[in-house]
């Protein structure tokens, strides 16, 4: 006589994880060779077929110092801090340059990478992590532009100097943070897309590049300063030639607001993850 075994075994149900993890961290730091590749990758294809390649670099934030500091320095006659305008101009430009690609690509990673995304699993933060490094270059380069004029207006560093690098990295927490935002809203509204480089043309000028701080009405200044990247831009200029006042409280609250952006980012944009895929 038969009888019917019972199966205790438990039933598994695999389900996504809800917002962003330490686990979800950990995960796109195994995967930072994909990050690295897709940075190459990247830079390659952006310079492919042209004449000058990869000295485009250097060629553009050279080319925009010279156009800027005719319009500005020498017809305009804005004030540079009693800096060269170039070097106003290049130290303000430079942490901007990072910032500006690197959303740039960041923002609509999502979508231009749909082919990917579709057919091979890794974590989806990677992709837009890997269009913030790809910005650095552009960073580098100016820098290199930037400390050849230094030269040619033989302008001496500063000790300050040594605070360079931890001030240019934290343009790192902005950018990321409006990257993550944009790439989950560019997904649902392909409009953002057209969009950013108005937008990003706007935060330019709301930024101290081409002007001095002390140009804006001293009324508004506490709450100009709420844009990192005006304390990111201050800071290298008084990394670089020890003009302005150290980077300070104001800085330290506007990367603090920043990282809000960027943490809540993290969350809404694994938490939408699965439905963003759907529509890609």
């Amino acid at each position: 006589m038969e009888t019917n075994s019972v199966d205790w075994t438990p039933d598994i149900v695999i389900r996504p994880r809800r917002g962003a993890t330490w686990a979800d961290l950990l995960e796109v730091w195994n995967y930072r060779e994909l990050a690295l590749i897709l940075v190459l990758r990247e830079i390659q294809g952006r310079y492919r077929r042209t004449v000058f390649g990869v000295s485009w670099l250097v060629i553009r934030p050279a080319l925009n110092a010279i156009v800027f500091s005719v319009v500005f320095g020498s017809v305009l006659k804005v004030k540079s801090d009693g800096l060269p305008y170039a070097l106003f101009f290049l130290a303000g430009m430079a942490p901007w340059s990072f910032f500006n690609y690197a959303v740039m690509r960041a923002a609509t990673t999502l979508t231009d990478n749909v082919h990917i995304i579709s057919k091979v699993y890794f974590p989806r933060l990677v992709l837009p992590i890997a269009g913030v490094i790809s910005g650095a270059v552009d960073l580098l380069a100016s820098l290199v532009v930037l400390l050849a004029l230094m030269l040619l207006y033989r302008t001496p560093m500063t000790l300050n100097i040594v605070w360079l690098p931890l001030i240019l990295a934290s343009a790192a927490i902005p950018a990321l943070a409006v990257s993550l935002w944009l790439g989950v809203v560019t997904a649902y509204l392909r409009d953002v897309s057209y969009a950013i480089t108005i937008l990003l043309q706007i935060a330019m000028y709301a930024s101290p590049i081409i002007y001095s701080l002390d140009a804006v009405p001293e009324r508004w200044r506490t709450l100009y300063q709420l844009n990192p990247m005006v304390g990111i831009i201050q800071g290298a200029r008084w990394a670089l030639f020890g003009v302005g006042d150290a980077p300070g409280i104001m800085f330290a609250l506007s990367l603090g607001l920043a990282l809000l952006i960027l943490v809540s980012g993290a969350i809404v944009f694994q938490s939408t993850l699965r439905s963003v895929i759907d529509i890609l």
